[in-house]
């Protein structure tokens, strides 16, 4: 979806940096340090306007957050969730990310979020939908022994990509379902921007968590 430029895009993100990584890279095994406590880490990869993650920051401030997102007038609003809401256990950066072993080491982080991705519908573009099995094969490395990925899809066809991927590299499904909020399943609980429209639009949200 084509986003809206922001006047003073530059300035406003000044004004929100507290919560921004300006330099993830040099970040790396470190990102314990820069939380200042050992609590368990999430990233959600392809934020969008933070809500979903301003969210689980704010509900569980005994773990710690990251999120990414490529684009800068869009990280802004979840900048600015984050400074509203004063998350300490929230960081964010902006890029578009290809390998996470960039920013994270073997084990660093506890869990993953995916959430609507963009599914990349042509058949010649497979590789870059973020649950292709290269980039399930690089969560694995910056993952710990029991860390979980997490996606959403209102994308049946991604979904059904998705699933023949896990399959093929030996993931263990945890967790599936072709109607989120209908399985009582706790994901359910935290939704983001696309996740209410497509809710009250009455499309079945497809669900997986695995490891």
């Amino acid at each position: 979806m084509r986003q809206r430029n922001i006047k003073n895009l530059q300035e406003k993100l000044e004004q929100n940096s507290g919560f921004l990584v300006r330099e993830p890279e040099t970040v790396k095994g470190r990102w314990a340090e820069l939380f200042g406590n050992d609590n368990p880490i999430y990233l959600e990869l392809g934020c969008g306007k933070g809500k979903f993650i301003s969210r689980m920051a704010q509900d569980n401030p005994d773990r710690n957050y990251i999120a990414i997102e490529g684009q800068s007038n869009v990280a802004l609003r979840a900048l600015e969730k984050a400074q509203e809401g004063r998350l300490a256990n929230l960081r964010i950066f902006i890029d578009y990310v290809h390998d996470l072993q960039d920013y994270f080491t073997e084990g660093e982080l506890d869990g993953i979020y995916l959430n609507f991705s963009d599914p990349w519908p042509k058949a010649r573009h497979a590789k870059r939908r973020l649950t292709h099995r290269n980039r399930l094969e690089n969560y694995r490395k910056v993952l710990s022994d029991e860390g979980t990925v997490e996606f959403k899809t209102d994308n049946d066809g991604l979904f059904d990509f998705t699933m023949e991927e896990l399959e093929e590299g030996g993931f263990e499904i945890l967790q599936q379902t072709r109607d989120l909020h209908k399985s009582g399943f706790s994901a359910a609980e935290i939704t983001t921007e696309y996740e209410e429209r497509f809710k009250d639009a009455g499309k079945n949200i497809n669900f997986v968590k695995f490891r």
